[in-house]
């Protein structure tokens, strides 16, 4: 089998899809990129088991065929050429030679019979979505996905369609971020919970535009296609928490200060809070809020004060300054909203305007103050 491709798009490409790949792996053959060929035209596939990505490219080939080429080799070698033209040759025992402008490189394939079959669509549902609502959509919840391996259910984004519009969840019992796009047409109510690796992977494949993705599940796997990418992955077979009972309904205290103003203050508070809880005291009376960290191990103290508007009583409350720093982040606005009640009851942060389309709610769990 032999076919001639440019080496800058096939390095583009396959870059897209190297982050499936892990680096200690049980089976070999999970470190190699599986080559198609048919009639000009190359599907490169990587996978983990759980996770399938594939790119389609044209090139130049006169016969069709498979092999399994080992993927860090391959580029790493790639990075190292300018843009041209290379072929490969792949004999029948597998041995690939890549041919440049200058040079020939030698490397051992593997039998492509031994690599793993994609899973398959069966009884799949589908709707349709703009890529920037995706990637908007995992943006803002990502971060707030849990790390604890012990409830499998919270290591994802749970996604919950309907007829009005798409719901994305996420929470690590501490906060809660949601993310609604009205814009979605779904065919019929359903949930389902994705890991957080190939969400990883698709923010950095999708573009940030209106292209049109097509999105399709069944009962374990999600497929998404967009252009010539594709990508399947195992969804995460577990119940997700009833979110809707953490969300109060009833905080009566409202505060409206600058987003950006309030990150940095706290980014600066924090850097003299204790290392294990982060722990900022926000203390708000009229249209002054103090943040207050302090290490009382180390005897480190920090202080400071700025404007807000506040309307409720005064009100002294603990949280974690990491997790409020990553949400304003999200909220991407010049002013936010803190719905507040009491020391003891969760905080909810909104963003002061957000697009018809959208409507992102934030939970923060608060600290115990420690008087």
């Amino acid at each position: 089998m032999k076919f001639i491709v440019s080496s800058s798009a096939l390095l583009k490409q396959l870059q897209q899809i190297s982050g499936v790949i892990n680096a200690n792996t049980v089976l070999p053959i999970l470190e190699d990129f599986l080559f198609e060929v048919e009639k000009n035209r190359l599907t490169v596939v990587a996978t983990d088991l759980e996770t399938v990505m594939k790119v389609h490219l044209d090139i130049e080939a006169k016969d069709s065929g498979k092999v399994c080429i080992p993927a860090k080799i391959l580029i790493d070698s790639l990075k190292n050429l300018s843009e041209q033209p290379l072929t490969f040759n792949i004999d029948k025992n597998f041995a690939i030679e890549i041919t440049s402008d200058n040079g020939k490189y030698k490397v051992m394939g593997e039998n492509p019979d031994n690599f793993p079959k994609d899973p398959a669509a069966d009884d799949a549902n589908s709707f349709t979505m703009i890529s920037s609502a995706l990637v908007t959509a995992i943006n803002k919840t990502l971060f707030a996905v849990s790390n604890d391996d012990l409830r499998p259910a919270m290591t994802g984004v749970f996604f919950e369609l309907d007829k009005k519009g798409l719901t994305c969840v996420a929470t690590d019992a501490h906060r809660l971020v949601k993310y609604k796009r009205l814009d979605v047409q779904c065919p019929k109510a359903d949930t389902f919970i994705v890991p957080k690796k190939p969400l990883n992977l698709l923010k950095t494949a999708l573009p940030d535009n209106d292209d049109e993705l097509n999105i399709s599940y069944n009962s374990n796997h999600l497929f998404v296609k967009h252009g010539g990418t594709e990508l399947v992955c195992r969804l995460i077979d577990a119940r997700f928490p009833d979110y809707k009972v953490v969300i109060p309904t009833d905080n009566p205290y409202k505060l409206t200060v600058g987003r950006t103003d309030f990150q940095n203050a706290l980014r600066r508070v924090s850097v003299f809070s204790n290392k294990s809880t982060n722990q900022v005291v926000l203390n708000i009376n009229g249209s002054e809020l103090q943040l207050a960290a302090q290490d009382v191990d180390f005897s480190f103290e920090g202080n400071e004060r700025m404007t807000c508007q506040y309307d409720g009583e005064d009100l002294q409350i603990a949280f974690n300054a990491k997790f409020l720093i990553e949400m304003l982040s999200a909220a991407e606005t010049t002013e936010v909203y803190m719905e507040l009640s009491t020391p003891t009851r969760a905080g909810i942060i909104k963003p002061s305007e957000t697009d018809e389309n959208e409507d992102l709610l934030m939970l923060v769990m608060p600290l115990m103050l420690n008087n």
